[in-house]
């Protein structure tokens, strides 16, 4: 086994020797035609040994209280009704299943709208779901919170241990007052949800005590054992298998589907399907806070900042310790000898807030960057050159040196590529008949994380390796990626490599989260086919740096042999490990971006249309060229999403959300989304992790929400600070026609 903790760079790898040159290149997905034919089999689609029957969970309709009585005469008298489990303690009420020792139990108390309180089981999809509508349930109904501002008197700082603590570096206030030039603006965000296409599903199948359970689990180490927790049984006792994903953003890290289903499958003797509706997971699912965010900046007239602030208040339910950590970019970002990041706390009545794609920078940026262009306008100073200017030569607020950092670089080709330099200062001097048009852009920043895993390499006589590893696919390339990595170490055609993921029976790799997923999942591979690399150098009688694998073959001296013959009977098996180290402590790791974006603003109705959306990102080594530009225009389109469409609607009386389908939540569709470009400055991260890459998924989405607003008010002269836009934010204040 070979295992390596990141104290120090990896060195000399079978990456640096390598020849084959197929890591890097924009290679198709290996699971592409599976997924485009429906070959690929997804939670839901998984064909159990038994006779399946259908869960379908209840949910309260009443935000605070209690069930004071459950009646399920009607609906147990209905046809193909097989259970009706309301008492069953392990119910999970809350959505962090993850949480093994903290998980709330089913006790009839009621925190929020929408919470699970039972299941009922029937012969089909269209029973169940119909019994438990006829399912009638009698509350005790409190009164309860449900709206940030209005609470923030109880607010509460970070718990010890968070995530994000407040930072506090030198007098802010007192650096602001004595500014030059200085901003103090106030910005809000919505409620988010995940609204990934695929629900959450799980199909669970008992044999005896051992449980099956086929689900969309992004992070299959810390699941496993969460739900073997949840059942009460040995996590040896338990099999999850989730091979495909479609699409998780954080929200698939263990859902309630999956305890339901379970449960549902152990009472009736049956494998039982569970697949949360698109109106449950809105509430049973967690979600991302509203934020209000109050940024103050200060500079010298030459654009110098003196100081930065970024204090926010966003909500939680009560009773749970995550919250949105909306600073998270800012700080490492600019330098500012003055420094303040914090965060109250409100707790509310309200669906818990959790992990939605770039927590923090998500929504943190946007009110960074639209404070940074509001402060540039101030300083009558280009907003790159104001960027510029205050580029840090160490992490400003951790003192650490960078392990690598192209941000100017990104700047620079972007406003290259973009035409930036047509931009006119001054807002609204270009027009197109009705339409007004603006360029903005933003800086793009994200935390960078490795994270533990392992894999399994098996290198076969027929010359094919064989990729075992836990890791999940969510729709990011993880197979192709593997499949890559293992070519291009073992000089294998990208053919003859198998990649085997999503079974807990494999070993335990990183999973899909945080962006750390590739560089991670893709370590362990590389330290494997690193010992398998050491054992054919042997059998050739050379060491791995004098010999090369090429095309299936190694060759050393004067002599070429196939990797089969070298093989031999006996396939050869190597383990590699990867854990995050002190290089995680000594350098600042995150990845960069420009985003620059192009806008039309009907000059009459105010209608915003993006035309343009450009993004410049470092985030070190390319693995796939072509999964690598859709994970970034992904990214883009989601923000351009945060921006002018996505909010969930909380009704302040209830506190339900009032738009909990993809029919009244907004999402950008084909008609909203322009040409969108994509480009990387990339340089191997020998700091971060072995394979030289850092995160790319969440990068995308940073910056792209302060680009587009900064674009609108370089075209109409509005400037827009709660999101996402509406006509109504716009209109009163357009410029005479």
């Amino acid at each position: 086994m070979s295992e390596f903790t990141m104290d120090a760079d990896f060195g000399r790898s079978a990456l640096t020797r390598s020849v084959q040159g197929v890591l890097g290149r924009g290679i198709d997905r290996i699971d592409g035609v599976a997924k485009v034919t429906g070959a690929a089999r997804y939670a839901a689609e998984q064909v159990p040994q038994g006779k399946l029957a259908y869960g379908y969970a209840i949910t309260a309709t009443v935000a605070v209280g209690a069930v004071r009585s459950v009646d399920t005469s009607a609906a147990v008298a209905m046809p193909g009704v097989l259970a009706i489990i309301t008492d069953d303690p392990r119910i999970p009420s809350e959505s962090h299943i993850i949480r093994a020792a903290q998980h709330p139990r089913h006790d009839g108390t009621l925190e929020s709208y929408g919470q699970i309180i039972g299941i009922v089981v029937a012969d089909s999809f269209e029973a169940a779901r119909d019994a438990a509508h006829a399912v009638r349930i009698d509350y005790v109904q409190a009164k309860g919170k449900f709206d940030t501002l209005a609470n923030q008197g109880s607010a509460q700082d970070p718990h010890q241990g968070a995530m994000l603590p407040n930072i506090v570096i030198g007098d802010v206030d007192a650096a602001i007052a004595t500014a030059p030039v200085s901003v103090d603006v106030t910005y809000s965000t919505p409620y988010h949800v995940h609204a990934a296409m695929e629900p959450h599903a799980a199909i669970a199948e008992w044999d005896g005590d051992r449980l099956t359970l086929y689900g969309a689990i992004q992070i299959m180490r810390g699941f496993t054992p969460v739900l073997a927790n949840s059942l009460g049984l040995p996590v040896e006792n338990i099999h999850v298998l989730s091979p495909y994903i479609g699409g998780g953003f954080g929200g698939k890290i263990g859902g309630p589907e999956t305890v339901l289903a379970a449960i549902a499958a152990q009472a009736v003797g049956r494998p039982v399907k569970v697949a949360l509706t698109r109106q449950q997971l809105f509430h049973s699912v967690y979600g991302r806070s509203d934020t209000h965010q109050r940024v103050r900046l200060a500079a010298t007239p030459d654009g110098v900042l003196t100081a930065m602030a970024q204090d926010s208040i966003v909500s939680q339910k009560t009773g749970l310790a995550f919250f949105e950590p909306v600073a998270l970019g800012a700080l490492s970002l600019y330098a500012a000898p003055a420094r303040q990041f914090t965060t109250k706390i409100v707790k509310l009545n309200v669906t818990a807030a959790g992990a939605v794609r770039a927590p923090g920078e998500a929504v943190g940026m946007m009110a960074l960057e639209t404070a940074m262009d509001e402060l540039a306008e101030a300083l009558r100073i280009d907003p790159i050159v104001f960027r510029k200017v205050n580029e840090p030569a160490t992490d400003p607020t951790s003192g650490k040196p960078f392990s690598t950092r192209r941000l100017i670089d990104c700047y620079d080709e972007g406003a290259r590529r973009f035409g930036w330099d047509a931009r006119a200062a001054t807002p609204g001097q270009r027009r197109e008949g009705d339409w007004l048009i603006g360029l903005g852009m933003a800086t793009a920043a994200r935390v960078n994380f490795l994270a533990d895993s392992v894999a399994r390499v098996r290198l076969t006589p027929a010359g094919v390796a064989e990729v075992e590893t836990d890791m999940t696919d969510i729709g990011t390339g993880t197979y192709t990626i593997l499949a890559q990595i293992a070519a291009e170490a073992l000089g294998l055609p990208i053919e003859h490599v198998r990649v085997a993921l999503g079974d807990s029976n494999h070993p335990d790799g990183a999973g899909s989260g945080g962006s750390f997923g590739a560089a991670s999942s893709g370590s362990s591979v590389l330290l494997a086919c690193e010992d398998i690399i050491t054992e054919l150098a042997t059998r050739m009688g050379a060491t791995p740096d004098d010999m090369t694998l090429k095309d299936g073959h190694a060759i050393a001296g004067n002599r070429r042999v196939s990797i089969g013959e070298l093989v031999g009977d006996a396939p050869i098996e190597a383990i590699g490990a990867i854990h995050p180290g002190k290089n995680s402590r000594a350098y600042s790791q995150g990845t960069y971006g420009a985003q620059f974006a192009e806008v039309a603003v009907h000059a009459v109705t105010g209608e915003v249309r993006v035309r343009r959306l450009m993004g410049v990102f470092d985030c070190g080594r390319i693995l796939n060229a072509k999964t690598a530009r859709s994970q970034a225009i992904g990214g883009m389109i989601w923000g351009l999403g945060y921006a002018l469409h996505e909010a969930a609607i909380l009704d302040p009386r209830t506190g339900a959300y009032v738009n909990r389908d993809l029919g009244e939540y907004h999402i950008p569709v084909n008609a909203d989304v322009p040409q969108i470009e994509a480009y990387f400055i990339e340089e191997v991260d020998e700091h971060a992790s072995p394979v030289g890459a850092k995160g790319l998924g969440e990068l995308g989405i940073s910056g792209v929400g302060a680009a587009i607003t900064n674009a609108v008010y370089n075209a109409c002269g509005v400037r827009v600070r709660d999101w996402p836009m509406t006509l109504d934010q716009i209109l009163p204040h357009l410029p005479p026609v």
